[in-house]
């Protein structure tokens, strides 16, 4: 695959079947992730492959707790607003996703593949790398995956559930649901460059606009 098609078309799939993932698949999925670059080379993170519907079942009703938490809190104000005028772009784009993410928690069960991440000391910049390269390796395999940092609402009883120790400094970074998508592949649709970056100082125009995507090549 070409390495641009896996950056510009790795989006967030909600939507899976709940085939398997071969084993041989969660290999090149997990071995990419650990080529990613780590602060130090101190390779502080550990990742936990769970494909066992059993533990998948106790983790479905707290994820449906922590979005409704995450709707009620975070997002709660820009719900309501949205609500308000659904057919602004803006809001309807919102609402789209609303909609994604609680079909997501209705389903969470179907999931055939979980990834989490956890990591020992820092911020999380060296371990995200290694989640976004389990991420593009999924989507090499034709596997699709979106990624979740909501448990956090509950993360007593998500550590519990993983057997994950208290007394070892382990962090949650994230978790990853992963599955053949029901869906197509696309390019994410997103505000254009010149939009959202400056150059050599903050407010100062790149000096050039990208209204398309750049791949594919025209």
């Amino acid at each position: 695959m070409d390495i641009y098609e896996a950056l510009y078309t790795t989006r967030a799939m909600r939507r899976v079947k709940p085939d398997p993932i071969p084993q041989e698949t969660q290999a090149r999925i997990l071995d990419a992730a650990i080529r990613a670059p780590t602060g130090g080379n101190a390779q502080g993170w550990r990742f936990l492959l769970i494909d066992d519907p059993e533990v998948i079942g106790q983790l479905g009703p707290l994820f449906r707790s922590c979005i409704e938490r995450m709707f009620e809190t975070v997002y709660g104000d820009a719900l309501e607003a949205a609500n308000k005028d659904p057919d602004e772009p803006k809001n309807a784009s919102f609402l789209r996703m609303v909609r994604s993410v609680n079909y997501m928690a209705k389903n969470f069960e179907g999931y055939p593949l979980l990834l989490t991440a956890f990591n020992q000391g820092g911020d999380g910049g060296s371990i995200f790398p290694g989640v976004w390269n389990a991420m593009l390796a999924a989507r090499a395999e034709g596997v699709g995956s979106t990624i979740t940092s909501v448990w956090i609402y509950e993360r007593e009883k998500l550590y519990e559930i993983l057997g994950v120790p208290e007394d070892q400094g382990w962090n949650f970074a994230c978790l990853v649901p992963m599955g053949y998508p029901t869906g197509r592949w696309d390019v994410a649709p997103r505000r254009p460059v010149h939009e959202v970056s400056y150059k050599n100082q903050w407010g100062t125009p790149l000096g050039f606009e990208i209204p398309e995507p750049l791949w594919p090549p025209k």
